[in-house]
């Protein structure tokens, strides 16, 4: 699974990458370690340009009784992601990009316990998260929200876990937001491990374990 991530570069950087219209409307601010039910930044495309915006990360679809069952759906399996009754439409309508520059993962040792572990891309440069959104409404509340996609793992995530969640080269960015594609399996085919050779892993502070740690410390090799 896919249950924590960072986010913690400048906002030019990201309106850049990802050429956003609306980069200079953004409430940005950094995290240092970001979990569910929090509000992520998200990308859509309107079919000419990229916007940025915010989703609580938990999806909640459109049928649920209640916004609860967004703690249970923090990722969605890319393998089964066309046959599950919350996913299987958005994928065709309502796919988005989400933005992280690290994301953790915990490997367990020979004694049995958990040690985080921080993954970014060798270049430490950002990622975009393959992910689906849809709207809530009951009672006059309205929420957005969002569901990261997890892969089998590369090489390198088979000797921490075995999950990641998929991050789309930029080549596959703008087919992924193409709302014009809605041929399932070609889509389904874009997610795929990201490549191992492009990333990197180093072990952190088990203070990452709790959200309510948000700092710096968070992201630093533990020495």
């Amino acid at each position: 699974m896919c249950g924590r991530f960072s986010l913690t570069v400048p906002l030019e950087e990201i309106i850049e990458f990802f050429d956003l219209i609306n980069g200079d409307e953004l409430d940005y601010e950094i995290s240092y370690n970001i979990a569910p039910s929090q509000n992520v930044l998200s990308i859509v495309s309107d079919g000419t340009h990229n916007r940025g915006g915010y989703l609580r990360w938990g999806l909640v679809p459109f049928w649920a009784d209640s916004p609860a069952i967004g703690y249970k759906m923090i990722n969605a399996r890319a393998e089964t992601i066309d046959q599950k009754a919350s996913f299987k439409n958005l994928i065709k309508r309502r796919r988005c990009l989400i933005v992280a520059d690290g994301f953790y993962e915990w490997k367990k040792d020979e004694k049995g316990n958990k040690r985080p572990y921080r993954m970014i891309r060798k270049n430490n440069g950002l990622m975009a998260f393959a992910g689906l959104w849809d709207r809530w409404e009951k009672g006059g509340t309205i929420l957005h929200t969002c569901t990261i996609i997890t892969t089998r793992p590369n090489e390198l995530m088979a000797e921490i876990h075995d999950r990641m969640p998929v991050i789309l080269p930029e080549e596959k960015q703008k087919i992924w937001l193409d709302r014009t594609i809605e041929d399932v399996q070609f889509l389904k085919d874009l997610l795929q491990p990201y490549p191992t050779e492009d990333m990197i892993a180093y072990e952190v502070s088990s203070i990452v374990n709790s959200p309510k740690n948000n700092q710096e410390e968070c992201i630093q090799p533990l020495v």
